[in-house]
């Protein structure tokens, strides 16, 4: 904390200029180049060509090139760049280590390292910001360019796609695609004296902030910019579907039928696999060995995981039905699930599940506890028994092992009496960890109050019910 009187090193990224307010002498100079690159090049043939990258205001407010430390940004989260072990040396990372404190080497080691092209999140701890988001880029080799820009892609959208499941406000550090816009109010370009030029030049091509300057930067595109979504697609490597493939003529007759079958299962790869059907029939007569019953668990779990990383999501996460916030009195990390906001009814429910993973994959590596607001739902927000036995069945035993509670916020006698059921009945090791919470007080004794986010509407119902209980209480 800043000594009582003096100046904070932090930046507040809301009092930084926005990509559409003019900044400065450069500005102008690059709006000169532009119109003179517009009298050389432009035809009257770009008036009819759209471009990919539109004019969009409510993007331009929300963007940020900032010359200067990402570690004393004060914004939601920042992004660090690092190996895959996390442990990579380099000048934004050690600042990024120097600011936030010995905590965070600590916590990176808890979380096994991190592949190229995804993204995991850890806390800020002394830094202004209140998460860090870790992901590890591609080495650029000419000869692997596409692998590179597809690893590079991921980087970017898994280090979004964790900033929109957790509804973060602000970014710093990383570029921002259009599909995001509407759920993140800011995003910072943290660069050095060196980047800052070539920024500011390529920028109005992809962010115009106008119609003119669209018009004029249309040319000046690269041709391979990518799907709508900027992922890099290369035709050759695209899934083609063909009849027979690798048979000019079909004169084999019922002999190629035969041989074909006969080269089923006898692969290596086969061959390690093993039989699945023998296997899933051991399993149900009770014969197989628990580390076979591991090894197809943590395999059946690792399909559901890479399908839950693949498929949009976007959908599920707009619910804000479960949600990352602070810690508890042990230190915990607390995940939020708001019953209210889920309406099972009415949503796919398979990919409320692949979402489920999704999001508590990484958080569930370490100890970490669940608070369930049943306050005020209704009928079609209520999971059925079934849905639940599978999702426990499904997850890997991490979710159980590090479960250390799951507190049932609000419960009615209804809820606690199918919540013994399931307990008792349906699943295995978590009687002791579920807790039910009549109030916000009582839950503040686990949980301090600003170490968690809790919806408007359950502290309204929270003071009601408080208020009204304390009306009736008999005078002593």
């Amino acid at each position: 904390m800043d000594p009582l009187g003096a100046r904070s090193q932090f930046v507040e990224v809301q009092n930084l200029p926005t990509w559409d307010q003019p900044q400065g002498v450069q500005d102008e100079v690059d709006g000169e180049n532009l119109l003179m690159e517009e009298d050389d090049q432009l035809t009257n043939q770009l008036n009819s060509l759209e471009s990919p990258f539109p004019f969009r205001q409510d993007i331009n407010s929300k963007i940020v090139l900032f010359n200067g430390d990402v570690a004393l940004l004060n914004c939601t989260a920042i992004v660090s760049t690092s190996n895959e072990t996390l442990t990579d040396k380099n000048p934004v990372s050690d600042s990024i280590h120097r600011y936030s404190g010995p905590e965070l080497r600590d916590e990176l080691l808890k979380l096994k390292g991190c592949r190229t092209g995804e993204a995991k999140m850890t806390e800020g701890f002394n830094l202004a910001a209140r998460f860090i988001i870790h992901t590890v880029g591609p080495k650029y080799k000419a000869k692997y360019r596409t692998a590179a820009e597809s690893s590079l892609y991921s980087c970017y959208r898994n280090v979004m796609q964790l900033a929109k499941e957790h509804a973060m406000a602000s970014v710093g550090g990383i570029s921002l695609q259009c599909n995001h816009g509407e759920n993140i109010e800011v995003v910072v370009f943290a660069v050095s004296d060196v980047e800052e030029p070539v920024y500011r030049k390529l920028m109005p091509l992809y962010y115009p902030r106008s119609k003119k300057e669209e018009r004029i930067g249309l040319p000046l595109l690269p041709a391979d910019i990518g799907n709508a979504e900027g992922e890099p697609v290369v035709p050759e490597r695209q899934i083609r579907i063909a009849e027979k493939p690798g048979n000019l003529e079909d004169d084999s007759g019922d002999d190629s039928l035969e041989s074909d079958l006969g080269l089923v299962g006898s692969h290596a790869f086969a061959r390690m696999e093993g039989d699945v059907d023998k296997q899933r029939k051991l399993i149900l007569q009770g014969q197989m060995s628990e580390a076979a019953q591991q090894k197809q668990h943590q395999r059946n779990y690792n399909r559901w995981l890479c399908r839950a990383r693949t498929e949009d999501l976007s959908d599920i996460a707009a619910l804000k039905a479960l949600y990352q916030t602070g810690v508890d009195l042990c230190g915990r990390t607390v995940m939020v699930v708001v019953g209210r906001n889920i309406p099972v009814t009415l949503i796919d429910m398979e990919k409320a599940l692949l979402y489920f993973i999704h999001v508590m994959d990484h958080i569930t590596v370490k100890e970490y506890v669940m608070v369930y607001f049943h306050t005020l739902t209704g009928e079609h927000n209520h999971l059925d028994t079934d849905f639940l036995k599978k999702l426990y069945d499904i997850v890997d035993a991490k979710f159980k092992k590090n479960l250390r509670a799951f507190y049932f916020v609000h419960p009615t006698f209804r809820s606690k009496v199918s919540t013994w059921f399931f307990v008792t009945f349906s699943v295995s090791g978590l009687k002791e960890k579920v807790h039910h919470i009549e109030n916000l007080q009582q839950l503040f004794t686990c949980i301090l109050p600003e170490q968690i986010d809790i919806p408007p509407f359950v502290l309204e119902y929270d003071t009601r019910v408080s208020s009204y209980e304390e009306s009736i209480m008999p005078l002593s």
